[in-house]
């Protein structure tokens, strides 16, 4: 069962003194909170809600579930559309989580608060996009591939026999009925398409490394194929359109 959000409110005097609030302030950039219009929240957040900016009241809101290591937390870029972590104290931003990360508590976090709920249509081959086919993928890496590191694992130590034992778990879960490799995806891939359920959009022959593209492009809409081995790792596709 997750841990209740504890909330505790204190009353925002609109007199109060500039050096209380520059100490309150200085305060959130020290311990690496975040700021946000009405309350600011305890060290180790795992997001940013403002519930009601309107509402006169400062509030202190503790959420640690995300497993970052103190002083980071989870943002989202409005350009990638995606989320990365940042350290307010350091002024640094990243996409891999930082060393010291609890990785089960990240993709946990991740699965309940940055993922889509569903695939979401995209623009049909009538608008722009005849010859291209749309697929997700769910991809496991290993210490040998092209970039061996993920938003769920800054340093990827497993072996691609060890890969090759989880995407095969995978893809039997998959195909048993049990789960989609969209919803596995969005926990369990080091893509960062995890967070839109593996999708990939539309892509053309040639956008993609060649063992990826010749497999997804035998597939027919709704079919997934079998395991797919790339220089980024291990693959499952499945064709969208």
């Amino acid at each position: 069962m997750r841990a209740p959000v504890t909330r505790r409110k204190l009353k925002r005097n609109n007199t109060l003194p500039f050096h209380t609030l520059r100490a309150l302030k200085s305060f959130v950039i020290q311990h690496g909170v975040a700021w946000c219009t009405g309350f600011f929240l305890a060290p180790s957040p795992a997001k940013v809600r403002c519930d009601n900016p309107n509402n006169n009241t400062l509030q202190i809101l503790t959420m640690s579930d995300a497993g970052l290591p103190a002083g980071w937390e989870v943002r989202h870029s409005t350009s990638k559309n995606l989320p990365y972590y940042f350290n307010a104290s350091q002024q640094v931003s990243r996409w891999e989580p930082p060393q010291g990360t609890d990785t089960d508590k990240l993709k946990n976090y991740m699965a309940r608060n940055h993922s889509a709920s569903e695939i979401k249509p995209e623009p049909s081959a009538a608008n722009g996009n005849e010859g291209k086919i749309r697929a997700a993928h769910l991809l496991v890496k290993h210490k040998d591939s092209r970039r061996p590191s993920s938003w769920r694992e800054a340093d990827i130590t497993r072996t691609k026999e060890e890969a090759m034992t989880i995407i095969l778990a995978h893809e039997q879960r998959i195909r048993s009925g049990q789960t989609t490799l969209g919803n596995l995806a969005v926990s369990e891939s080091d893509c960062s398409s995890a967070r839109k359920m593996g999708d990939l959009g539309y892509f053309g022959k040639g956008d993609m490394q060649k063992e990826f593209e010749d497999a997804a492009f035998n597939l027919k809409p709704g079919e997934i194929s079998h395991v797919v081995e790339t220089a980024s790792g291990l693959h499952l596709i499945e064709r969208i359109e």
